[in-house]
């Protein structure tokens, strides 16, 4: 691979990029209708959507917030959507780190936060990010959807989530790259779900 010219290592990484998303197809979309599905029905009756994931799955995070409370698209106007990351505020989140340890940060806002009812997506390309898993475990265990991102092999996130969609590629940039996607199916079929009712 170090002596492939440029032009070679463009072409490379975005063919894998389609045959992840094309496996990602074929394998995951019970999942995502599902996971889609869920938050529908959560913001049909009153609740939320909640979002935690490290690093570029916080970007992630906030990414899909913003498509759901601003707009997806110009082309389909309608009214906010409620969707938190909780990755966002630098003030609580390093006092919950330095009270709680880090690993308590996203557990800690979905107790405050979290209603019997809202769903809570974890995104994390391994699997195993702590943090996200005491997330979703909480919200599990009271009455929230629990919903995670990954990769393959999944690690422990695919054993906490009730709905687990695991890209099929144990290749981070191409796990991100899908979970971009897959964040953007998900903010238009339920934006579309929401409004029919």
């Amino acid at each position: 691979m170090g002596n492939r010219s440029e032009q070679e290592r463009l072409r490379a990484h975005v063919a894998e990029s389609i045959a992840t998303q094309q496996r990602l197809l074929n394998a995951c979309e019970a999942d995502i209708l599902s996971a889609a599905a869920q938050i529908a029905a959560s913001l049909r009756a009153g609740g939320k959507l909640l979002l935690c994931g490290n690093g570029g799955s916080a970007a992630d995070c906030q990414h899909i917030a913003a498509e759901l409370v601003s707009v997806l698209t110009q082309d389909y106007p309608r009214p906010g959507l409620a969707a938190i990351a909780l990755t966002t505020d630098t003030s609580l989140l390093t006092a919950s780190a330095n009270d709680l340890g880090f690993e308590g940060i996203f557990e800690r806002r979905v107790q405050a936060l979290g209603r019997p009812g809202d769903a809570v997506i974890g995104i994390s390309a391994s699997g195993g990010s702590e943090n996200v898993l005491r997330a979703l475990r909480y919200a599990r265990a009271h009455g929230m959807t629990a919903i995670g991102l990954t990769g393959e092999p999944g690690g422990r996130l695919h054993e906490v989530a009730e709905i687990c969609i695991r890209v099929p590629s144990p290749v981070v940039m191409h796990i991100q790259e899908s979970h971009a996607v897959i964040g953007h199916v998900i903010c238009a079929l339920v934006e579309r779900a929401v409004a029919i009712h």
